[in-house]
């Protein structure tokens, strides 16, 4: 009797180039940004459906450059760090072993948040298998662990429920989850790129949540006829041939993810900003009329990593006015006297502030 042999998995599809992707050049300038410096509070793509939201985000994940991890750590910590280390490695970098633990480059994650997910599944929870088998009160990681030093990617973040959007809002304020129930304690590091997309038609997220997000982005179908048709002729060459297409962009998101390693580079090394630019900088928020000073921050670390990724020598006017928009936008008072759309008043605030 001949032994059936089990059929070998499909390969994985290659997944659609980032430099292939037509328009849309604020979404892909945020994505970038947030790639350069990850402080910058996430990416918020709100827009129509088939508009290449999730495809630019997908992208991320092969454009990448690797990060090193400490080989056996399931939190994927940095082998350089001595502080924000899961609890194993706590104890080897006080030693200084850390230096010396086994690494391995590994890809950095884009992690799905499916919108039914339970807590234990995005926060963590207890191993039962081994509770069961071994009688072991051990912690089974969960999707914050997978994402932490990568991308945590919501679609339709309008309509995360209320509780795991709680859960968001804990961990993005202090870089770490913490599970204590069952008969478990555990903290771990948890520092991601959180990126959102949705449609405005099926709701508007929580306040504190939008806040959350460093940069907004609002995506629209092309009006443009060559615009659209260059959009379908590539997406039926995807369909059709995925690794060839890929093959094709290869060189392509080779030169960007370059771009990228540099301008990391560039800005651990300091980007300096003159006072002037700081100052350019408030008079936009102050003309805006934003509350608090987060968009400030965030209007001055997205245009100092654009300013990295360009290559430029210091962080300038041309750069505060490129980020304006998708760092300030969505951060705007709803003014019931004013229907201008937020985009508009930016620009008309950017054309004011840079014209005096």
């Amino acid at each position: 009797m001949n032994k059936k042999i089990p059929a070998s998995p499909p390969a994985a599809r290659a997944p659609f180039p980032f430099s292939a992707i037509v328009g849309q050049d604020e979404m892909k300038l945020a994505l970038l940004a947030a790639c350069v410096d990850a402080t910058i509070g996430g990416v918020l793509i709100i827009g129509d459906r088939g508009t290449g939201k999730s495809t630019g985000v997908r992208a991320l994940a092969a454009l990448l450059p690797g990060v090193e991890v400490v080989d056996s750590c399931p939190y994927r910590c940095a082998p350089e760090r001595r502080a924000g280390l899961c609890p194993s490695c706590v104890a080897p970098a006080a030693k200084g072993a850390a230096a010396q633990a086994r690494t391995r480059l590994a890809p950095v994650e884009v992690v799905d948040l499916p919108l039914g997910a339970t807590e234990d599944r995005v926060a963590g929870a207890l191993d039962l298998q081994r509770a069961l088998s071994e009688g072991v009160k051990a912690f089974e990681p969960g999707l914050l662990a997978r994402a932490n030093r990568g991308f945590l990617y919501i679609d339709e973040v309008n309509l995360l429920e209320d509780h795991l959007v709680d859960l968001l809002l804990d961990v993005a304020a202090t870089g770490e989850n913490i599970v204590e129930r069952e008969g478990i304690s555990v903290r771990h590091p948890a520092r991601f790129v959180l990126v959102g997309s949705g449609n405005p038609e099926e709701g508007e997220l929580r306040p504190q949540l939008l806040d959350r997000f460093g940069l907004a982005v609002e995506v629209r179908t092309p009006t443009d006829l060559e615009e659209r048709v260059e959009v379908v002729r590539r997406r039926d060459d995807y369909d059709r041939d995925p690794a060839s297409f890929a093959a094709k962009w290869e060189r392509a998101d080779a030169a960007l993810r370059r771009k990228i390693q540099a301008g990391r580079k560039r800005l651990a090394q300091g980007m300096p900003v003159a006072d002037a630019v700081l100052r350019q900088a408030a008079a936009l928020c102050m003309k805006l009329g934003t509350d608090g000073l987060r968009g400030e921050l965030t209007l001055l670390r997205a245009a100092r990593a654009v300013a990295c990724l360009e290559g430029a020598r210091e962080v300038g006017p041309a750069q505060l006015q490129r980020v304006a928009r998708i760092a300030l936008g969505h951060r705007l008072r709803k003014d019931p006297l004013d229907e201008t759309a937020s985009s508009f008043r930016v620009d008309r605030a950017v054309a004011e502030t840079f014209a005096s």
